[in-house]
């Protein structure tokens, strides 16, 4: 049976006993915890130490990397990981008792793959069920994950996935962008553009929506120069990638239609951001325009779907 690792890069220390709990309460045992204290101001190591259990391992960073490069803390706990395979969690995240037993389950009837992913239940401050991430099929190739998830018909998150480590590794880790937006898309179109992507539909992670969270915060810029870097890699990708015969239209569509695709994903990120202060917001992006390739039309768009957005996710 596969040995775990499950990574916690740590800098809040609010939800983290809660985490730990839910992490050390998995009905499968083999696994081990790395805690990485990303410098908080935060009892942090107070909090971990509580815990007497040797499958803890705590390590502190010498300076903050998080709040820059969000990927050099996933990649650092990547490389500090023993486990075959390895997932990365918030620490104000959660985990169902039978999280790492539905994966087990998920890799026997799919043995071979280089990540795996579960569909998750989005959580408030308190803990109250909000909404649960769409449904996928069990098996998919990568052109049909990037063409769902472009289409925003996919809501997911780094800690949906569970990588076979040595694999992630030789990927190059985790795929930095700017605040990790994006991020945890490319590193699981590139973990599985080889084999495909299997899926469980039981919802086994928990993630917290918060003001904290990367989807909540602000640095709106810095999010869309992500959605470039996003695009560029998409373009290189598609043209340099051959299709399984059972993705090849949606390969060609995706050729076709990624300029399209990419921009309904910056419409998003202006959205998110003129949730509130919608007026100051839009003359941002007004300024920004042309730095992004956003036409008046784009931002008017955005601007239309920000209300809509509010009240969705705040419900």
């Amino acid at each position: 049976m596969p040995k775990f690792s499950i990574c916690i890069p740590a800098y809040k220390s609010r939800f983290l006993s809660e985490c730990l709990q839910s992490v050390l309460g998995q009905s499968y045992t083999d696994f081990e915890v790395v805690v990485l204290n990303d410098c908080s101001p935060e009892p942090v190591e107070a909090t971990v130490r509580s815990f007497a259990d040797a499958r803890i391992r705590y390590y502190e960073n010498e300076r903050n990397v998080g709040a820059v490069r969000l990927t050099d803390n996933w990649n650092r706990c990547v490389a500090l990981a023993d486990g075959e395979y390895v997932m990365i969690m918030g620490d104000d995240d959660r985990l169902e008792p039978d999280y790492l037993e539905a994966f087990t389950v998920l890799m026997a009837r799919y043995p071979g793959l280089d990540v795996y992913h579960c569909r998750s239940l989005v959580i408030d401050d308190q803990g109250n069920a909000l909404r649960l991430t769409p449904a996928a099929p069990s098996f998919e190739r990568v052109c049909d994950h990037i063409w769902h998830r472009l289409n925003q018909w996919r809501s997911q998150y780094i800690s949906d996935f569970v990588y076979r480590a040595d694999a992630l590794r030789s990927a190059g880790g985790c795929y930095a962008l700017p605040l990790a937006w994006g991020s945890d898309d490319i590193t699981a179109y590139r973990a599985c553009a080889g084999k495909g992507m299997a899926h469980t539909n039981r919802p086994v992670f928990n993630y917290r929506s918060n003001g904290l969270s990367i989807t909540a915060t602000g640095n709106d810029l810095e999010k869309m120069r992500a959605n470039l870097r996003y695009a560029v890699w998409l373009r290189d990708f598609l043209a340099n990638h051959t299709p399984h015969e059972t993705e090849r239209v949606v390969y060609h569509t995706l050729l076709e239609q990624q300029d399209r695709l990419m921009l309904r994903r910056k419409q998003y990120t202006m959205a998110l951001s003129m949730r509130s202060h919608r007026v100051r917001r839009f003359w941002m992006w007004y300024r920004h325009r042309k730095q992004f390739g956003l036409r008046l039309r784009d931002i008017v768009v955005a601007a239309a779907k920000a209300r809509g957005l509010a009240k969705r996710l705040s419900n």
